[in-house]
């Protein structure tokens, strides 16, 4: 079954505007409620499986989103096994990656977008080069099928600022609510904040910003946006 093309377009994102990640499904009406309240945007999650958990975005959920006046962006979810942590491997690196894009692509998601790699939660003595192999490896996968990788950093992410900006490809940076590196020469283009209850459901707000470097992120915006956005 062919997917239903998305009322949107990939665009850099503004600077200041305010947005929020969930792990709840958004409906039409739910997007019209936080665009009245004043929120620009949305992050929804990709599975890490091939295919979409039903808990996960849709085609039919990112078209509500978009219909709702809300820019839509997609992170990956985490292998979850933290406490104790998980250990990232160049192989996982490619299967999740790889997984991600078709996933992206299998909700209509566009290609020239931004899909964020979610870099926390690893096991405390995985090796530092272990940790940079998956993070090239995902990030190899994603670019190849011709989105725009982005990095979250969150807690326990092993690595430093100075690898983080020097041994990895990526360019845009996403800002966990945690305590986590400053990425030297580049900083980042969104900064998340603690989590809150938002028109009947949790959430994580989040606010772009402009990177040192002039980068923003990318992501899809509705036609009836009133953000500000250029097109890239």
């Amino acid at each position: 079954m062919a997917t239903t093309q998305l009322p949107g377009t990939v665009q850099a994102a503004g600077t200041g505007l305010k947005g929020f990640d969930t792990n709840t499904v958004i409906t039409l009406a739910l997007a019209q409620q936080f665009k009245a309240s004043g929120y620009a945007f949305c992050i929804r999650y990709l599975s890490r499986g091939a295919g979409q958990s039903s808990n996960d975005l849709s085609n039919k959920e990112a078209t509500n989103i978009l219909n709702g006046g809300l820019a839509l962006s997609a992170v990956q979810h985490v292998a979850a096994n933290y406490p104790p942590g998980w250990s990232p491997t160049a192989a996982l690196g490619t299967t999740y990656g790889t997984n991600a894009a078709s996933n992206a692509a299998s909700t209509g998601l566009p290609t020239g977008m931004n899909l964020w790699c979610d870099l926390e939660g690893v096991v405390p003595t995985a090796a530092d080069d272990d940790v940079i192999g998956y993070c090239q490896a995902w990030y190899a996968a994603v670019a190849a099928a011709g989105y725009v990788p982005g990095l979250y950093v969150g807690a326990n992410c092993i690595l430093t600022g100075d690898q983080l900006y020097n041994n990895l490809s990526f360019q845009h940076y996403w800002k966990s609510l945690s305590k986590v590196p400053a990425i030297p020469n580049r900083g980042y283009q969104m900064v998340q904040g603690g989590s809150v209850t938002v028109n009947g459901i949790g959430i994580d707000p989040d606010t772009t910003q402009t990177d040192s470097k002039g980068g923003t992120v990318l992501w899809l915006q509705p036609g009836n946006f009133s953000g500000g956005n250029v097109a890239v």
